[in-house]
């Protein structure tokens, strides 16, 4: 059970270029807390361990750790000429977990996620290592990230075939600006079990107000730091991109809020996304981001939004709309289920333990 809102820590450190000193990675954490956060997402990766180094001692310091649900992930390889210290097979995997634990000063990681797909290692090893991995006890939960769709859909056929600890958690790259995961992400997330957690949410900082097109020189951060980066996720400069910033903009006026807050909110609600993960370099961005639940976007504006970032529908998703399926129901109105056939379940009231 986690938070809508996920704290985002990759901005733990300065190596990179940007990020936060540690007393103002401290003081977020704890008006996260405060907020009523529990959801803290990092990877052995970020700012070269710093970040996992980090949030372990200030979730210690705190005595979180059974409040706390920790994700983080595998994958990256930090040591040059080494192919066996990145990567996803049974080598890298069982060396990057132990690596975590001690950095985050824990015995367990309650959401281990395969960071990036690395081409090579197939599901079926991935899969029966992590399973190990939750058996051992030092996992409790298996995610993927920046996956095609058949290797996450493989993924969890192998898992539910075999018995091993299933995918639960889907962690991708989902924005106004970023919305192709709509295409095939979104439907296997909801149909086999598996929440998404969204990444880069402002498009790396597009989306907070901070860039415009005619002033984006100067304006620093982290798109500004990484312009010259090959990194896909940082190329966010582009015509169409200027477009849904402007819209965005206006629709954060009409209702009274940072274009940052309705960006988070478009994406929270949004089906099939189970949390948005907030990351930010400064105390007040932080608390900005952490208001972003707080208020409804009405159906006219959320439509704006959606007109102007609607991505590009390829084959063969351009066979699956209203144009040619009612080539397949002979015209008639067909559905799923009727509405109302599976209500959601929202559990809520006083707590009425054992005192």
């Amino acid at each position: 059970m986690v938070a809508r809102l996920a704290f985002g820590t990759m901005t733990f450190g300065t190596e990179w270029g940007w990020g936060a000193e540690k007393e103002t990675a401290r003081a977020m954490v704890d008006a996260y807390v405060e907020a009523g956060g529990n959801f803290f997402d990092t990877a052995d990766a970020y700012t070269g361990g710093t970040s996992e180094t980090w949030l372990g001692e200030f979730i210690a310091e705190r005595g979180l750790r059974d409040k706390a649900v920790i994700s983080t992930k595998f994958s990256m390889n930090l040591e040059e000429g080494n192919p066996n210290a990145g990567g996803n097979g049974r080598k890298n995997i069982i060396r990057a977990v132990e690596g975590s634990l001690k950095r985050l000063s824990t015995d367990y990681i309650d959401l281990y996620i395969l960071h990036a797909w690395d081409r090579l290692t197939p599901p079926e090893e991935v899969m029966r290592t992590l399973d190990d991995l939750v058996r051992a006890g030092k996992i409790r939960h298996v995610g993927l990230s920046d996956v095609p769709a058949w290797y996450a859909s493989r993924a969890q056929s192998v898992a539910e075939h075999r018995g091993y600890e299933p995918v639960s958690a889907l962690q991708l790259e989902y924005s106004l600006a970023e919305r192709n995961i709509e295409h095939e992400f979104v439907l296997f997330g909801t149909r086999h079990g598996a929440g998404i957690m969204v990444w880069s949410p402002l498009a790396s900082g597009l989306l907070s107000g901070k860039y415009r097109s005619d002033t984006v020189n100067g304006a620093g951060g982290r798109l500004e730091t990484m312009r010259g980066s090959t990194n896909p996720g940082f190329q966010k400069f582009n015509d169409r991109n200027w477009e849904i910033v402007a819209e965005l903009e206006k629709v954060a006026s009409q209702l009274g809020r940072s274009m940052a807050q309705v960006a988070l909110n478009w994406a929270a609600t949004q089906p099939g996304i189970a949390s948005v993960i907030i990351g930010a370099t400064k105390l007040d961005q932080l608390k900005d981001n952490l208001g972003a639940l707080d208020f409804d976007i009405p159906q006219e504006l959320r439509a704006r939004l959606d007109a102007v970032s609607r991505p590009i529908t390829p084959f063969p998703y351009s066979f699956f709309g209203s144009e040619i399926q009612g080539g397949l129901t002979g015209g008639q109105a067909v559905g799923d289920k009727p509405a109302g056939y599976l209500p959601d379940l929202l559990m809520q009231g006083a707590f009425a333990g054992v005192s």
